[in-house]
């Protein structure tokens, strides 16, 4: 009996710990709204937003980097992110805000051409 309840304790253990670790995976926070402006934006006004982003995220991976640096770095970085993406991606990233998992490996090659730093997933 008490055997029984240990499987039956630790199969509930991992029930959990997997599905808080699928939810700790996700791409997407679970609050997240995509800026309704993605739907009618033209494509230069994506690789802006791109480029923008990139400056942030960069800029707080690098704290010793100078703006200038980073910009340039950054327009590299979005520029050849959205030259690589298919219709289709372009279309996914307006519909949710993100890059999905193909355009995704496309802006992480992009990243490593530019020569910038990955961000920690």
């Amino acid at each position: 009996m008490i055997s029984t309840a240990r499987a039956l304790l630790v199969a509930a253990a991992v029930s959990v710990s997997a599905t808080a670790a699928y939810a700790a995976a996700s791409n997407m926070p679970t609050q997240y709204q995509p800026d309704p402006a993605l739907k009618t934006e033209s494509i230069s006004q994506l690789r802006a937003r791109v480029s923008q982003a990139c400056t942030v995220i960069q800029a707080k991976l690098q704290s010793e980097a100078s703006e200038s640096s980073l910009n340039r770095a950054c327009d590299c970085y979005a520029g050849r992110t959205m030259r690589s993406l298919s219709a289709e991606e372009v279309q996914a990233y307006r519909d949710t805000g993100v890059f999905n998992d193909t355009a995704r490996a496309k802006a992480l090659a992009a990243l490593d051409s530019c020569r910038l730093p990955r961000p920690q997933i």
